[in-house]
């Protein structure tokens, strides 16, 4: 009965992944430029951190806001006030004439970028559960092509000045507004329940609480090589500028793309979405426990590469779980709270790597690789998960 809702809502998908692709090269953008441009400001690797953790509060505190907004205004909307935002806050970005500055401008930055739980309650919205994991690979894939152009663009341009890649990414945001305001559609609506409660009001559901929770170790795992891989690039292998970082971020995209955007499809019509996930996060485990341990760039690339694979299969199994336990007329607001946990591990994660990359090199990252196998045993108290089959539509 799914199917006739989902077919004109596929044709807006293409648009959705577009938009996707333009907000996170917004993201990417930063991440060959910020720690070093935050290191002209004086800041040392845990100031970055709170750098980096000011950009999380922001999202983990609006997340479940958008979520829950657009189950009652609607998806589409939301989403052109969220793109317009991000705007703004790559221009502010590039103004940034302080430390301070900076700060508030990641503030703005990561309220909106929380936008992404709409993006996937959008998608959920369009697609039936056994087809689900596909459509979040794709959203994935959307991310790593946003993260292959986005470091790359922040390394070719960073030479010019630090500001030039944001004025550019701010530039981009706007057409990306413009391509969402012409082309994007609203799906089907579902009214939000009355009296639904308050932001974190989904979590009164165990499977709910089970999902997110893995989502929030997940994440404080991710966290510590996205914070410190840097100024491991920097300390022992003495790489001091944007550019070598930006090549290895852009290959572990395009790893992570090619996987979410092609095989995902073939894996998820195989295994169910919990064995996607235990698999998926083990494999990252192994990745990250080498990362540490690797004498050369050569072996260091081996183990990243390992991560990029982990990380490609897990998370969109762990997307399509979530969705998968909320409520239609509660999607938004599930994958808000779901979202909004990522951005809380990313309040404390990248302080807490800090504070052990200060201890020693290899502890946040071997901190990752344990959170991981947690994740993995603690998969088994989660659904199942549908396994894929074509729907009537692609056939």
């Amino acid at each position: 009965m799914s199917a006739p809702p989902v077919a004109p809502a596929r044709r807006g998908l293409a648009v959705l992944f577009a938009v996707v692709i333009l907000d996170l090269v917004g993201f990417g953008v930063v991440m060959p430029v910020l720690p070093y441009w935050a290191q002209e400001f004086g800041a040392d690797a845990l100031v970055f951190g709170l750098i980096q953790s000011s950009y999380a509060v922001a999202q983990f505190v609006c997340a479940p806001l958008w979520g829950r907004l657009s189950d009652r205004v609607g998806r589409r909307p939301v989403l052109l006030g969220t793109i317009a935002g991000t705007a703004l806050a790559m221009l502010a970005t590039g103004l940034a004439p302080s430390l301070a500055w900076l700060f508030a401008a990641r503030l703005l930055a990561g309220g909106f970028a929380a936008n992404i739980s709409v993006a996937s309650a959008y998608i959920a919205d369009v697609t039936p559960p056994e087809e689900r994991t596909r459509f979040m690979g794709l959203l994935g894939a959307s991310f790593g092509i946003g993260f292959v152009l986005g470091p790359a663009i922040g390394g070719v341009l960073a030479p010019y000045g630090h500001a030039v890649p944001m004025f550019f990414t701010a530039g981009l945001a706007a057409l990306n507004w413009c391509i969402a305001a012409a082309r994007l559609s609203e799906p089907v609506r579902h009214e939000a329940r009355a009296g639904a409660g308050g932001r974190f009001a989904p979590l009164r559901d165990r499977t709910v609480r089970g999902v997110v929770l893995a989502n929030l170790v997940f994440s404080l795992a991710v966290t510590q090589l996205e914070t410190l891989i840097a100024y491991l690039l920097m300390d022992r292998f003495g790489w001091q500028n944007g550019r070598g970082l930006a090549f290895i971020l852009v290959g572990m995209a395009v790893v992570m793309g090619g996987i979410q955007g092609g095989a995902m499809k073939a894996l998820s019509a195989r295994y169910a979405e919990r064995q996607l996930l235990v698999s998926g996060v083990v494999v990252l485990a192994l990745g990250f426990a080498g990362v540490p341990l690797a004498p050369t760039v050569a072996g260091l690339l081996v183990a990243l590469g390992l991560a990029a694979v982990g990380r490609a299969v897990a998370q969109p199994a762990l997307l399509s779980l979530a969705s998968q336990a909320a409520p239609p007329e509660e999607r938004g607001a599930v994958m808000g709270v779901f979202q909004s946990s990522a951005s809380l591990a990313r309040v404390f994660g990248p302080a807490l790597g800090g504070v052990l990359y200060a201890l020693a090199l290899p502890y946040p990252f071997w901190l990752a690789s344990a959170l991981l196998a947690g994740v993995a045993l603690g998969a088994r108290a989660l659904p199942r998960g549908a396994v894929g089959s074509a729907s009537p539509g692609d056939r």
